[in-house]
């Protein structure tokens, strides 16, 4: 039985992705921390699509052993995945200097430590033809002081896939990165768009779109999605500013802005 994975599937985006791929009757496996914000979403799923079958598994990403026992449950059901959506992350932003060494870890092991492994172990567990959709961020697109650790661990998901993206070329797995701008899912979030003014406002799209345009190109086996005309713009803007400009631009912007991981 081939399955969808989505990871982070109860924040914004990852729901997004999960009621998307329901209406097109894909089936789910999906994880988040929360039990009972699983249960609340695999409710909602079969209050639309009572037909569809759908796994939950709570999961704390930053624990191997968790990820273990997730895996261990998903050879048990003797599941497949024809479609591995990593979607989690954290989106701590403040100078590095004000982080405990636990508030980075979580961030970088969230953000990159357990998208890898779950990218490696689901590929174990793949069918013949697979799709690999990864939610990396534009902020990945150049270096941004006080954000300097999102935006290193999204630049990561970046040059990762699109090399992972070559090796799996001939083998039947297509690899897509998304880089969206904002996306209006949480509270905190709208205000952060707010708080940018026009720039914020036109980079910012829906995460039901973000969801539908990304599975639409990764079936083309596009290497880069970047929704939206102004995101597209900023992405080789930065490309041809010199980088202490953009830099310090950035630096400005930012250093008046400070969020804490949720």
């Amino acid at each position: 039985m081939n399955y969808t994975f989505i990871s982070g599937a109860t924040g914004g985006i990852g729901q997004a992705y999960a009621m998307t791929c329901a209406a097109k009757g894909y089936k789910l496996f999906l994880t988040g921390r929360s039990a009972q914000k699983l249960e609340a979403l695999k409710h909602r799923v079969f209050g639309l699509y009572p037909m569809l079958e759908v796994e939950i598994f709570p999961c704390d990403l930053t624990d191997e052993k968790s990820r273990v026992r997730m895996y261990e449950y998903i050879d048990m059901k003797g599941l497949r995945f024809d479609r591995i959506v990593n979607v989690a992350g954290v989106d701590t932003q403040m100078a590095f200097q004000d982080y405990t060494m636990e508030k980075l870890l979580f961030q970088v092991r969230v953000n990159v430590e357990s998208t890898l492994a779950n990218t490696l172990a689901l590929l174990e567990r793949r069918a013949a033809e697979t799709e690999v959709i990864t939610v990396a961020s534009m902020s990945g697109a150049t270096p941004m002081p006080y954000f300097a650790v999102y935006s290193a661990t999204k630049n990561c998901l970046v040059w990762f896939f699109s090399a992972l993206r070559q090796e799996l070329k001939d083998k039947g797995v297509k690899v897509t990165t998304v880089m969206p701008g904002g996306v209006p899912t949480r509270p905190d979030i709208i205000e952060d768009i707010k708080g940018q003014g026009l720039w914020g406002k036109l980079s910012a799209k829906p995460a039901g779109y973000v969801a539908a345009l990304s599975l639409k190109k990764v079936a083309k086996n596009k290497r880069l999605v970047i929704p939206g005309f102004f995101n597209k713009f900023l992405y080789y803007l930065m490309k041809i500013v010199p980088f202490g400009l953009k830099t310090k631009f950035i630096a400005r912007r930012w250093s008046k802005l400070k969020k804490d991981a949720f």
